[in-house]
């Protein structure tokens, strides 16, 4: 992924974040915590995991893929392939 500085400051930040939501989530696990708290915050990791690769999937459109004015099948059916991964 070619990002602008700015960009992938912002996104390597997210995702730090969400590695420290991850460690949390493992340790309410270890520590035997409410379920009700776990699933709780796994909701909210998944929904950052989501915004983050939107994020980077608008910046691989944008930056990797301008010349998609005109796109070829192909390449329409290799974006759609990178988002159900």
């Amino acid at each position: 992924m070619t990002a602008e500085i700015g960009d992938k400051t912002r996104i390597v930040h997210r995702l730090r974040r969400l590695e420290g939501q991850v460690r949390g989530l493992q340790k309410m696990v270890e520590e035997d915590r409410e379920c009700k708290d776990i699933l709780t915050l796994l909701s909210g990791v998944r929904s950052a995991l989501d915004s983050v690769g939107e994020e980077i999937l608008e910046a691989y459109l944008t930056r990797c893929q301008a010349d998609l004015e005109q796109p070829e099948p192909a390449q329409l059916v290799e974006i759609v392939r990178l988002l159900r991964k």
